[in-house]
C-alpha cells in the first residue's frame, strides 16, 4: 500500500493498492471464524472449482488502517475512544475463485456529521488482475466529536430503550427465506478479529475504549447475512448480490443471534429477475443489531 498524501482523511483521498492471493488456507480461516463451511468453498461450484466466500476479505478496509502502524497514513480519525462501525454496504459483481490473485484500492468516499459523531466512509474496490471489478464495499465508521475519553460510551441498557427498537413489517412479503442462527463465542471473536488484542476480542481493551464488554466486530453480522443469502441464492448472491445494512445496536461477546430475510419484490433485470429483501440480525429478545436491505439475482 502506497500513498504520498499525509493530510487528514478527506473525500477523494486515495490509500493505495494492496495485492492479495485468496488461497485455500484463507478460505478455511474465514470458515472457522464464522462457522461457514459451504461445500462450494472447497469443492465444485457453479463457477467450476472452489469459489471463495463473498466476504472472505470482509475486513480489508481495516487492513489499510493496520498499515498506518507501519508508517502509512491512516483513514481513521485521531480519537479512537468509543468509535463504532455504523453502516456497511456490499456489492458483488463477480466471483473470487480460490487461488486467484486479486488487488484492492481504498479511498474516502464520503464524510458527514450525525448526532454528535463524525462519520468517515471508506470505499474499497476489489479487482481481478486483469482490471475487472469484483466487489465494492463501503464502510461507515463513526467517531465521537467531543469526549473526555472516560466512562462508558455505550452500556448494555441502551439497546432496551424505545429509540433503539427497530421493527420489520412482514405484511405483503412474498417469501421468508430460511433463517440462520449463530451463537457468538470468545473463540469466534479471536479468530475473526485477531490475532492482536483489541476491543473486539478482549474485555480489558473494551473497557479502555469506553465499552463494558467485548464489542463483536460489526462486520461479523454482515458475514452472517451473506451466509444466509448464499445458502438461499447461491451463484445469484456470489455474483450479483447487494447489501446495505445499518449496525444499530452492539453485539456483545456472548450474544445468540438469528438472521432473517423477507422477499419484498421480484423485479426484472435483463433476462433474469432480482429478488429484493428486507434483512436483519436480531438477538434472542428481538433486539435488532443490523437492519437493512439485500438483493440477489434469480
Amino acid at each position: 500500500m502506497t500513498t504520498t498524501d499525509t493530510r487528514d482523511p478527506y473525500v477523494g483521498r486515495d490509500y493505495g493498492r494492496h495485492d492479495i492471493v485468496i488461497d485455500a488456507d484463507e478460505v478455511a480461516r474465514y470458515g472457522d471464524s464464522v462457522d461457514d463451511h459451504n461445500a462450494m468453498y472447497a469443492g465444485a461450484s457453479p463457477f467450476g472449482g472452489p469459489v471463495a466466500p463473498p466476504l472472505v476479505r470482509h475486513s480489508e478496509v481495516y487492513a489499510y488502517r493496520e498499515h498506518a502502524k507501519a508508517g502509512a497514513p491512516s483513514w481513521y480519525l485521531p480519537n479512537l475512544y468509543g468509535n463504532l462501525h455504523a453502516r456497511q454496504e456490499w456489492e458483488f459483481f463477480a466471483p473470487i475463485i480460490v487461488g486467484d490473485a486479486i488487488y484492492t484500492r481504498s479511498l474516502i468516499a464520503d464524510r458527514y456529521v450525525k448526532r454528535g459523531r463524525d462519520y468517515v466512509v471508506n470505499e474499497v474496490l476489489y479487482f481481478a488482475t486483469d482490471g475487472r471489478v469484483l466487489q465494492r464495499g463501503r464502510t461507515h465508521q463513526s467517531f465521537l466529536r467531543e469526549t473526555d475519553n472516560s466512562g462508558i460510551v455505550v452500556d448494555k441498557a441502551r439497546e432496551k430503550s424505545s429509540e433503539r427498537r427497530f421493527e420489520v413489517d412482514a405484511s405483503g412479503a412474498l417469501e421468508e427465506i430460511p433463517a440462520l442462527e449463530k451463537q457468538i463465542s470468545l473463540d469466534m471473536c479471536w479468530k475473526f478479529s485477531g490475532p492482536n488484542k483489541n476491543y473486539h476480542n478482549d474485555k480489558e481493551a473494551a473497557l479502555k475504549w469506553g465499552f463494558p464488554d467485548i464489542v463483536v466486530q460489526g462486520m461479523m453480522s454482515t458475514c452472517f447475512l451473506s451466509q444466509m443469502m448464499t445458502e438461499r441464492y447461491g451463484a445469484g448472491w456470489i455474483a450479483g448480490g447487494k447489501m446495505d445494512v445499518r449496525l444499530v445496536n452492539i453485539v456483545w461477546q456472548s450474544d445468540a443471534l438469528t438472521c432473517r430475510g423477507f422477499v419484498r419484490e421480484l423485479a426484472p433485470e435483463g433476462e433474469r429477475r432480482r429478488a429484493h429483501l428486507d434483512v436483519w440480525v436480531e438477538k434472542q429478545d428481538g433486539t435488532k443489531v443490523a437492519i437493512g436491505s439485500a438483493s440477489a439475482v434469480v
